[in-house]
């Protein structure tokens, strides 16, 4: 019981933080032009690609651009992808 409430937790502040850096840097940033600006880019969404990738896949699937196993798959990389960055957020909490 205690695994299971600990990869909720994972996958839960992953998301979370996941999404707290995609609309922070969605309200900061504007298109990236210069390549610092995009390694800037790349690493923002390097954490905040859960949440894009989760917006994205159910924004398709709403319109019917994708089919329900592409949505099912994107849905499983996001949480995968949130998972880790949680592990990472659980690591350093356990170190401080």
């Amino acid at each position: 019981m205690k695994q299971a409430l600990e990869l909720l937790f994972a996958v839960a502040g992953g998301l979370t933080l996941s999404g707290i850096a995609a609309n922070f840097y969605r309200i900061l940033a504007r298109k990236p032009v210069s390549r610092a600006e995009k390694l800037l880019y790349y690493a923002v969404m390097s954490v905040a690609g859960p949440s894009v990738l989760f917006n994205n896949a159910t924004r398709s699937f709403r319109g019917k651009a994708c089919s329900a196993t592409a949505y099912v798959f994107a849905v499983a990389v996001a949480g995968y992808w949130s998972f880790a960055l949680g592990l990472v957020i659980l690591s350093f909490y356990m170190k401080v």
